[in-house]
């Protein structure tokens, strides 16, 4: 068999994102053992960089080792016991993966649904809640199907007036490109993956769990369902004792605590304006060409931007184009918003000018081969300005 050689690509979808180099270099450092006691120092430095990174101060701050979906199986799980009231804000893809999850733990489900690219009506939640008095209310933070962004201010607004309902928040595509406020917004369990805004490989889902949820959980009837999962034995292998659980993956944590600090190299407020600047600058151009964006511009994601196809013009060729000729990946919809959308990402690493502007340059270039009316240069010029 011949050796595997991946093409080199400019990785703009809505996950992974590029990795910064330093990153792919630590992954290639000697392996030591899971127990070896420089690697447990590492996961000292670790959960500090990433407790600093959800903005908590929660303990039990560790990295799943799985990939970002674990993340949201271990929340589900280890906060539900069969029969439990819980309530589902959908509005996308990931909330219906929620949902599933839910109901396979035996959680007795309600939903608080809204358009595919719209927000949440506030009202709406807080009626479920007055209605269903749910143990847990759980909401994506930001949808990666549709590029929009839930308000947990407004959330926490809501939560106020129902204090015993535990606040279960999904960040993978928001941590380390927006402000996730997990103490700030009174989340009790927030997950991320490592391949999005944090520019690391994915395998690795960061969780954050408050102090009420831990008692949530050590105060359960039955066992979690899921041995590999279970916080109750996680926690021991991350905590003072160093319970034997499961052979960590090293390598990955080499990357992540790299991606770490590379981050808090950066700091946090200047990342976070970075993503919105390059946010803006693409938006710009994106309507300067006469394109629409899906999302109304109070509740769009930085991170991952959606862009409405113009009629005529076919997902499926200028994405093949975009990654053939510019060696350019952006992701099609999914669900009711198949072939009708392109998700961008402007995560991590991959959120630059330089990425912006050459995205701009080729959707133009294409658009106008596939038969599209555009002002040559508009596109650039718009995003351009928002640069200067």
């Amino acid at each position: 068999m011949k050796k595997f050689s991946p093409p080199r690509r400019i990785l703009m979808g809505p996950g992974p994102s590029d990795v910064d180099p330093l990153v792919l270099k630590a992954m290639a450092a000697p392996l030591i053992g899971h127990l070896d006691p420089a690697f447990l120092n590492l996961m000292d430095d670790i959960q500090k960089l990433l407790r600093k990174l959800f903005e908590t101060n929660n303990q039990l701050t560790i990295p799943i080792s799985a990939t970002g979906s674990a993340g949201m199986e271990s929340a589900f799980v280890n906060l539900i016991e069969p029969g439990d009231s819980v309530t589902v804000c959908i509005n996308g893809v990931f909330g219906e993966r929620m949902s599933d999850i839910v109901v396979r733990s035996g959680g007795d489900l309600s939903r608080v649904e809204a358009s595919w690219g719209k927000g949440f009506d506030m009202n709406a939640i807080r009626d479920n809640l007055l209605l269903n008095h749910p143990k847990i209310l759980a909401v994506v933070h930001a949808e990666t199907s549709t590029g929009v962004l839930t308000h947990l201010s407004q959330i926490k607004e809501v939560l106020n007036e129902f204090p015993e309902t535990l606040l279960l928040v999904d960040c993978v595509t928001s941590l380390g490109g927006h402000s996730v406020g997990i103490d700030q917004f009174r989340v009790d369990f927030g997950y991320g993956g490592t391949q999005k805004c944090m520019s690391c490989p994915p395998g690795l889902a960061p969780i954050t769990v408050s102090d009420r949820a831990i008692k949530r959980i050590h105060s359960r009837k039955r066992k979690v369902q899921s041995w590999y999962l279970d916080l109750t034995l996680v926690e021991n292998y991350w905590g003072d004792s160093r319970t034997y659980h499961h052979t960590a993956p090293i390598s990955m944590n080499y990357a992540l605590y790299e991606s770490l600090r590379i981050i808090h190299e950066e700091g946090l407020k200047q990342r976070w304006n970075r993503h919105h600047k390059n946010h803006l600058a693409f938006v710009a151009g994106i309507e300067a060409m006469g394109l629409e964006m899906l999302v109304r511009s109070r509740d769009r994601l930085w991170s991952l931007n959606t862009v409405k196809i113009p009629n005529g013009i076919s997902d499926g060729i200028v994405r093949t184009k975009l990654l053939e000729r510019f060696a350019i990946e952006i992701g099609g919809g999914l669900g009711p918003l198949k072939d009708k959308i392109w998700r961008v990402g402007l995560m991590g690493a991959s959120s630059q000018k330089k990425n912006v502007l050459l995205l701009l340059n080729a959707l133009e270039e294409i658009l106008v081969e596939e038969g599209l009316l555009l002002d040559k240069g508009a596109g650039i010029n718009a995003a351009e300005r928002i640069y200067v």
